[in-house]
């Protein structure tokens, strides 16, 4: 098995300027990261992974695998990943990047910017409802045949509920994916658009993408389906809201430390990243925020797994409103995780320890495994402290 890491460390006055350091600082956290996902790697046969550490703003690389089976060329920090639903996040820091600058609320529908929407059940259900999934039943995907944002939009505006607003969590690309496309509505631009320029050139982050350039397509990870053939992802309705990101462990890591030290950011982007800190509603073992899904910390690895369930993720779920003031009262895990049919990825961290865990597979790794792997990680980190 190829593996390699690196190890960097960042000025406490600046959260995006890595500088290298000595490598041997943590040769435990070598061994941890191997035990955890090099057998994940062999049982799945993964051709190549990125797995990215944070710790108090120190970075750890470990690189494994190729990039591509047919090139052989290497992953790196700097190989460009498929997010999958991860990137979600980044569309929950736009829309708090809109409610930052008054441009949107959430207690507001989506006839606000879509008068057409007045009067139909879509138009019931808040902007909070549709970016926590709780509108009341949006499916998984999009049915097929619905190809187009346009017909997404029409779709929507004949779309029946299940439940009222509110009643049950039902995880949707469509419901997160109609609520970024109405934050770029609320900002007057198109969605790709303003990610790139708001988000991502904010945070410095110049290895992740909507559309990957051509400048960088040769950093681009093929992914690789059950019987690895090269695939990436395909094309669909608010596909650039709900899963449409790719980027680098580098890049994803320096995200995991702006939610870590939101403090630190320029006045536009810390209420945008805070905004996905809070929690609306306590679903089961987990808190439903923007983007995020929450879980108290330090919990097993079994208590983890149910908040990352296929039960979760493929069934509604009652859900519970939190009150303004009903926050997390201890240390809080933030996490996600993504999927496309050739790529999978995980993302964790705890503010309250500043350590974080990204992983980047150019393969759909079974949800558990990686769930397991990521949590082997972090309680080593924590063991560290």
């Amino acid at each position: 098995m190829m593996r390699h890491f690196i190890n960097l460390a960042l000025p406490a006055c600046l959260v995006f300027c890595p500088v290298l350091v000595n490598a041997a600082d943590h040769p435990e956290l070598a061994v941890a990261v191997d035990h955890a996902f090099a057998p994940l790697m062999e049982e799945y046969d993964v051709p190549g992974m990125a797995i990215a550490i944070t710790i108090d703003g120190q970075h750890h690389f470990f690189n494994y695998g190729v990039s591509s089976l047919e090139s052989g060329d290497p992953v790196t920090e700097h190989t460009i990943f498929e997010l999958g639903s991860v990137s979600k996040t980044f569309t929950a820091a736009l829309g708090g990047y809109a409610l930052a600058r008054g441009e949107l609320t959430l207690d507001e529908t989506a006839s606000r910017y879509i008068p057409e929407l007045k009067g139909s059940p879509i138009d019931k259900a808040t902007l909070a409802h549709l970016a926590t999934y709780t509108a009341g039943g949006l499916p998984l995907q999009f049915p097929d045949g619905i190809a187009t944002d346009e017909e997404a939009l029409s779709y929507l505006a004949g779309w029946q509920p299940d439940a009222a607003p509110g009643e049950v969590r039902r995880y949707s690309n469509p419901s997160i994916g109609f609520f970024g496309h109405l934050a770029a509505r609320a900002l007057d631009d198109e969605f790709s658009k303003l990610l790139e320029e708001k988000i991502l050139a904010g945070l410095d982050l110049d290895h992740t993408f909507v559309r990957v350039p051509e400048s960088h397509i040769a950093s681009y990870a093929w992914g690789y389906d059950a019987n690895n053939q090269p695939i990436r992802v395909n094309p669909g309705p608010f596909d650039d809201e709900a899963y449409g990101v790719k980027s680098s462990a580098e890049d994803m890591i320096a995200f995991v430390d702006a939610n870590i030290h939101p403090e630190v950011l320029d006045p536009d982007l810390q209420p945008a990243i805070e905004a996905t800190h809070v929690g609306y509603f306590k679903v089961g073992p987990m808190t439903q925020g923007l983007g995020w899904e929450q879980m108290p910390y330090p919990l097993t690895a079994e208590e983890l797994l149910a908040g990352n369930s296929r039960t979760m993720a493929m069934e509604p779920n009652p859900a519970a409103a939190l009150a303004a003031d009903e926050g997390a009262s201890g240390a809080t895990l933030f996490g996600k995780t993504g999927s496309t049919n050739g790529f999978g990825a995980y993302v964790a961290f705890v503010p309250e320890e500043a350590i974080g865990v990204v992983m980047l597979a150019n393969k759909n790794v079974f949800m558990p495994a990686r769930i397991n792997a990521v949590h082997t990680v972090l309680e080593a980190l924590t063991a560290m402290d």
